[in-house]
């Protein structure tokens, strides 16, 4: 196992010198489709491919992009090969963005198989995925210093069946400026208030089982934390963010945007978990802005400036998150 490289800043984020600004899409580019996690149902691939192809992109499927581990079924391949699957897509200078196909489990499994530094000497790439997707975008956000999307995956049930999320997704890719201003129908003050930060965060049990580990961010101070979950009961959600927080993870975090909690209970219960394990922090808190594993879902960018305001359910990006061109070294 190669031995981990540096993070860019041991208390957070990459400083934002350090940050490296992927491109928009266009029409004509190619995407690489990966399974970091859980294997891939063939159908359901074939309707996320068609679709991806719809947009005028061309698909490269991962060469063990189909594969399931010969033991632990779980797993989509062996971890050496999921990782030189995420790995070849990223090096690839033809691929202009990662698509993971599903979540499930594996990328804890993987991701210190992964050369970091040799992607870091690469052209930033956009990276969409969302669910167990959290420890990449947390590794790259670390490692690379290049903003990642929190959005619907290539066989997700949400990208598949609700247009509204596809056509999201869409347009943060191909459109980003269009996309700046992210809120929902359910978005609502928790805690009220107004903080301003850089997004980071997802699937919170997968951000509190990271917790130890030689390579996890030590706080998520000064940042947006996104927090969403799925099938994970109310008590459970509490040992999660009680875990969170006596790791210190919460410490000096500016605000805090909840997504969907599919599987998780009676909503009313939920919250009130939300508001007795959060609340203390002091800091703003939006109620189910609408990204995550319901059935519709926003694209939220990782890795950006941006402003949250409870009191009007909004998350607000300071800038696109994309550019007309890669830009090495910017602020994202």
């Amino acid at each position: 196992m190669p031995t981990p490289a540096p993070l860019l800043q041991a208390q957070g984020p990459a400083a934002p010198g350090l940050r490296r600004r992927p491109r928009r899409l266009a029409v004509g580019d190619r995407v690489a489709l990966v399974a970091p996690s859980g294997p891939v149902d063939p159908q359901r691939l074939a309707a996320g491919t068609a679709l991806l192809r719809s947009w005028g992109l061309h698909v490269d499927p991962g060469a063990h992009l189909l594969d399931r581990h010969p033991v632990h079924g779980y797993l989509a391949g062996t971890d050496a090969d999921r990782a030189a699957d995420f790995q070849r897509a990223w090096l690839d200078p033809r691929t202009s963005a990662v698509v993971c196909a599903r979540g499930g489990y594996g990328v804890q499994r993987m991701v210190d198989l992964v050369d970091w530094d040799a992607l870091r000497a690469a052209p930033p790439k956009i990276l969409v995925g969302f669910s167990d997707i959290t420890v990449l975008h947390e590794t790259v956000d670390l490692r690379l210093g290049v903003p990642t999307l929190y959005g619907p995956m290539g066989t997700a049930a949400a990208f598949l069946d609700d247009p509204a999320t596809a056509d999201h997704l869409r347009r943060t890719l191909f459109e980003p400026t269009t996309t700046r201003v992210l809120t929902s129908a359910t978005a609502e003050p928790l805690v009220p208030g107004r903080a301003a930060g850089t997004t980071a965060g997802g699937c919170a049990s997968l951000l509190a089982t990271d917790r130890g580990s030689r390579t996890a961010r030590r706080s998520f101070a000064g940042t947006v934390l996104l927090l969403e979950d799925v099938n994970e009961q109310p008590y459970r959600l509490d040992r999660t963010l009680t875990q969170l927080l006596r790791s210190g993870a919460l410490e000096g975090v500016a605000g805090i945007a909840l997504g969907s909690w599919e599987g998780c209970g009676p909503p009313e219960l939920v919250r009130e978990v939300m508001l007795d394990r959060l609340a203390p922090l002091g800091v703003p808190v939006i109620w189910e802005l609408g990204f995550g594993h319901g059935p519709s879902s926003l694209t939220v960018p990782l890795g950006v400036p941006a402003v949250l305001d409870a009191d009007s359910g909004t998350l607000t990006l300071d800038e696109p998150v994309f550019g007309d061109t890669a830009v090495e070294g910017a602020a994202a």
